[in-house]
């Protein structure tokens, strides 16, 4: 058997993070059996679906890196297979039209509620004439299901769940408008899509019975679930935005890499020992389903970030200068040179080090882009207040001007040889030189800095912090 597996979205509106998990279970669990991993856009709903939201889950999944197989599934495309799969049950008697009016409905449901009993509908139309049903009324259709025994689901996840079917009423498969039903649409949909596991989260359990029911009678295998206990925030409450809700296209502009994505989504409510960190590679070898847990997984900000920082250092440079530059022609407003790309480059490593996301990385390399001469934060300003601190700066500059080789080495050895003459240690000159070239008090190692800038860059930017000179309007280097 080739395992097929499905993520099948609504689109209102963005992939949150819970969909993204979902999908991510799913893609992995098919490419672990080597099968196929399908998209089904469920846009059934006509009121709240939107192109826009479609483009965002393409754009979402595929962001993390999710790839599917064969064309996206449009479920409303399909209504009128779904419509004439509920009128083949109907010519069988598996299904019945019912001619309840939305009034009478109403009643029956304030009489049970009043009584305290559960809210079904009792089988009104289930057994009576057709001829009986009132003119001009095209009334809904509803399956016949059965009222005897029980239902059992075979769960990958929570195991064997029994409900007793005289719990469950007879839903319905059409409405009086002729259009399907969610619960029709998706059963039709999974058969012709050969879907073989269902996974998805534990909220659609209830639902899981009622398409068994279904599946059973059209006569059609009934795929294998697995629902997943749903993401809770670090406070143990049902996630929200407060708790990281969003949609997957705010972790991206927040700076978070697809991979570190991939690997945190993965740890939430699936484990192998005590492996944290686990490679996409890695992930699609090991994953299974028996190792989902069954208590709802807690999402963890800090832990992400965390998780982040570790594939930021280990993320190529080139890619990462790629990502990060349009991040500093926000911030600079103005694009970036060919020659502040460069030095964005050559400083790389030593920026991605400090960085846990891609937006602190593009606050930590923006010095390298902007012009001359730059702006100070107040730490720096204060430093290059100091008339001494200016006077070591220009002593010093003028002595690596000559320097024949121009290496991070070099250059502290020279300043080492500086400091040392006159008694002082070395980050006497290493601060006004990190205000001076960077505008700030904080920065990758200095003399990095200064191998990356170059000579005459660097020059430059320690004659315009000693001069006084002002910055003009900005635009990227």
């Amino acid at each position: 058997m080739t395992v097929v597996t499905r993520f099948a979205p609504s689109p209102t509106g963005f992939l949150h993070i819970g969909g993204g998990r979902t999908a991510l279970f799913n893609w992995l669990f098919a490419r672990h059996f080597g099968g196929k991993f399908l998209l089904r856009i469920e846009d059934t709903d006509r009121a709240r679906s939107t192109p826009e939201a479609v483009e965002a889950i393409f754009d979402g999944i595929k962001w993390l890196g999710l790839n599917w197989d064969g064309e996206a599934v449009m479920q409303f495309a399909r209504a009128d297979r779904h419509a004439a799969v509920a009128h083949q049950l109907l010519a069988e008697g598996k299904a019945y039209r019912c001619y309840c009016s939305q009034d009478e409905l109403t009643a029956l449901r304030e009489e049970q509620r009043a009584k305290g009993l559960p809210m079904r509908y009792p089988g009104i139309w289930r057994d009576r004439d057709p001829s009986e049903a009132p003119a001009g009324v095209p009334g809904v259709v509803r399956l016949k299901a059965p009222s005897e025994g029980e239902t059992i689901i075979a769960d990958l996840v929570q195991g064997d769940v029994r409900v007793a079917n005289d719990q469950l009423d007879d839903m319905v498969l059409l409405r009086a408008d002729g259009t399907p039903t969610y619960m029709l649409s998706v059963v039709v949909d999974d058969h012709d899509m050969g879907i073989t596991h269902v996974i998805r989260g534990d909220d659609h359990l209830t639902n899981a019975f009622r398409q068994y029911q279904l599946y059973k009678a059209c006569g059609w295998e009934v795929p294998t679930f697995a629902h997943i206990p749903l993401i809770h925030g670090a406070d143990g409450a049902k996630l929200s935005k407060r708790h990281g809700a969003l949609g997957v296209d705010a972790y991206r502009d927040m700076g978070f890499l697809p991979e570190a994505m991939r690997n945190y989504l993965l740890r939430l409510g699936w484990s192998h020992g005590d492996d944290e960190i686990i490679s996409t590679e890695q992930a699609k070898e090991w994953f299974n389903l028996e190792s989902v847990g069954r208590s709802p997984s807690r999402f963890d900000f800090v832990k992400l970030t965390q998780l982040n920082g570790h594939y930021m250092r280990l993320a190529d440079d080139d890619r990462l200068t790629a990502l990060v530059t349009p991040m500093l022609e926000a911030k600079a407003g103005a694009a970036v040179s060919p020659a502040g790309a460069a030095r964005v480059r050559a400083g790389m490593t030593g920026l991605k080090e400090r960085a846990k996301t891609m937006l602190e990385l593009a606050d930590s390399a923006l010095f390298y882009v902007l012009p001359r001469p730059l702006t100070q934060d107040e730490k720096a300003a204060k430093t290059m207040a100091d008339a001494a601190s200016r006077d070591d700066l220009s002593q010093y500059a003028a002595q690596i001007a000559a320097l024949a080789g121009w290496s991070r080495e070099a250059l502290e050895e020279a300043a080492r040889i500086f400091t040392e003459a006159r008694g002082q240690k070395l980050g006497k000159i290493a601060q006004p030189l990190r205000a001076a070239l960077t505008g700030s008090s904080v920065s990758p190692p200095i003399f990095e800095v200064m191998e990356v800038l170059g000579r005459d860059e660097t020059l430059g930017r320690i004659e315009d912090a000693t001069s006084g000179a002002r910055p003009s309007e900005p635009t990227a280097a």
